[in-house]
């Protein structure tokens, strides 16, 4: 089974879809943490990313991979445990530009379809449903408002001892969108077979519940 949970930055992705993939057992692949791996190998070695012949070293120099560590989904990068690092204020502001390279797309693609089809999964991204598997089982795109996403990402960086202020997050994240949304290869946005969730009306565990209501509901129809 794929189900597959697309969205703006900060719209609780992640969070979700981690939740659906424990309670329906399924694993769970975080596509963003995997172009947050390129974007962090990017920036640290100093690729150009405009050069094609760096560009294919890059792809072909790298391994990515997930592994469970203490209930933790953890990315690994030729064997190197990079979970926090990817989180920085830095790759957050590089890793739309990075993601919207075509050939970093096309690497990554590769890889989720094969993940996805060897397993099944919960999915998580930008382009999932419409890109990645437009044929999923099942399709969701989350949306929230840009004040309550940036209050999640100020979140997010105290907790890797980073802080930044509301009124920034909210410019970056406007920003992101507006990038994400007007890319020319995989741009952001809503498959016509989705189902849309405003997770900033919504608890975690709300938001959880009613994608995983949903899914139980079909699959019981589907039985009887």
């Amino acid at each position: 089974m794929i189900i597959a949970i697309d969205g703006p930055a900060a719209s609780g992705k992640s969070t979700t879809a981690k939740g659906v993939s424990h309670i329906l057992g399924i694993p769970y692949l975080d596509t963003g943490a995997m172009y947050r791996a390129i974007t962090h190998i990017v920036l640290t070695k100093k690729f150009n990313i405009d050069d094609p012949l760096e560009l294919k070293t890059l792809l072909n120099g790298i391994q990515i991979r997930f592994e469970i560590i203490k209930d933790e989904n953890c990315i690994f990068i030729n064997n190197k445990n990079v979970s926090s690092l990817i989180r920085s204020s830095d790759v957050t502001s590089n890793v739309s530009a990075v993601s919207a390279i075509p050939e970093i797309r096309e690497s990554m693609v590769g890889l989720q379809r094969k993940i996805g089809r060897e397993n099944g999964c919960v999915i998580e991204g930008r382009d999932i449903g419409t890109v990645v598997f437009p044929n999923a089982d099942f399709k969701f795109f989350l949306v929230a408002d840009v004040k309550v996403r940036a209050e999640r990402r100020l979140l997010d960086l105290e907790k890797i001892g980073e802080t930044k202020s509301l009124n920034e997050l909210m410019n970056e994240i406007e920003k992101r969108d507006l990038l994400d949304s007007s890319r020319d290869h995989s741009p952001l946005i809503k498959a016509k077979d989705a189902i849309e969730i405003n997770t900033g009306l919504l608890t975690i565990n709300e938001q959880i519940e009613q994608i995983v209501k949903h899914i139980t509901n079909i699959q019981n129809n589907k039985g009887n």
